[in-house]
C-alpha cells in the first residue's frame, strides 16, 4: 500500500498514532517525530510536501502536537533555520519585531483597561475599587497566549471585557472552582449562567454606590489583589 505524502494522524495510547478512519498507523521507516513550537523549522518542513501531522480536538480548537518527516528533511530544516538566526540581519529583524509586539501589547492592555473600567461604571465613591479591579483582570486576560476572550478579535473590544469581568468575579468571588459539577451536557454551562447573574447583582451594588457589606466577595476579592499588588 502506497503511503500518503500529507496525512493528519490523532495520538493514540501509549504513542500509538490513529489514522483518519480510527486504525492504527505507523510512520514510515526513516521518519522521525517533530513537537511543535518552532514555526519556522515546521514551516520548512511542510513545504517539502512529505509529513503527518499529528492533532486532537479540544473543544472546539484544534491542537497541533507536531509532526512526522523523514529524519533528513527535518534535520536540514534545523541546521538551515539555525543558520539564519545566527545573522546579523536577522537578529536586527528580531529585535525590532519583538519591540513593535510589545507595542502593540502595551497599547491593547490599555485599551483593554479603559474598556473594563467602562464596563464597571462603578459610582464615585467606588472609583478606586473599580481601578483595581480593572487592573486586576486587565493583567490576567491580556498576556499573549493566555487564551482567554480577551485574546479573541472575533467579537468587540466591549464585549471582551464585560465577559473578561464576569470570568475574573467567577473564579474570584464564588465557589466554582471548588464546586462538584455533574458531567452532564449542559450543565456546566447553566451553572455559570447563573453565577454569571449573581455577578451582575453584586456589580449593581457598585454601580448604584450602595453600602457594600463588610463580608462582601467582591470586597474581599479587591482587597486581596491590593496586598499583591502592593507587593510587586
Amino acid at each position: 500500500m502506497r503511503e500518503k505524502n500529507i496525512q493528519l494522524v490523532s495520538p493514540g495510547k501509549n504513542g500509538q498514532l490513529i489514522g483518519e478512519y480510527g486504525e492504527p498507523v505507523s510512520p514510515p521507516r526513516g521518519w522521525i517525530f517533530l513537537p511543535a513550537g518552532d514555526a519556522g523549522v515546521t514551516r520548512k518542513v511542510t513545504a517539502q510536501g512529505k509529513y503527518w501531522r499529528v492533532q486532537y480536538k479540544k473543544g472546539r480548537k484544534t491542537i497541533s502536537k507536531g509532526i512526522w518527516a523523514p529524519a533528513e528533511t527535518i534535520l536540514e530544516a534545523q541546521q538551515t533555520v539555525a543558520a539564519v538566526r545566527q545573522t546579523e540581519g536577522y537578529q536586527k529583524k528580531r529585535i525590532a519585531d519583538l519591540q513593535r509586539r510589545e507595542k502593540k501589547q502595551e497599547l491593547y492592555e490599555g485599551e483593554f483597561l479603559e474598556a473594563v473600567e467602562k464596563y464597571l461604571n462603578f459610582h464615585d465613591c467606588y472609583k478606586l475599587i473599580a481601578r483595581t479591579m480593572a487592573k486586576a483582570i486587565t493583567e490576567h486576560a491580556t498576556p499573549v497566549g493566555s487564551g482567554t476572550v480577551a485574546r479573541t478579535q472575533l467579537i468587540p473590544l466591549e464585549e471582551r471585557a464585560s465577559r473578561a469581568v464576569i470570568a475574573w468575579m467567577r473564579h474570584k468571588t464564588t465557589a466554582y472552582d471548588k464546586m462538584q459539577i455533574a458531567r452532564v451536557k449542559g450543565e456546566r454551562r447553566a451553572v455559570r449562567r447563573e453565577l454569571a447573574q449573581q455577578s451582575v447583582q453584586l456589580l449593581r451594588q457598585y454601580r448604584r454606590g450602595e453600602t457594600i457589606a463588610a463580608d462582601c466577595p467582591l470586597r474581599k476579592a479587591i482587597q486581596s489583589q491590593l496586598k499583591q499588588f502592593n507587593h510587586e
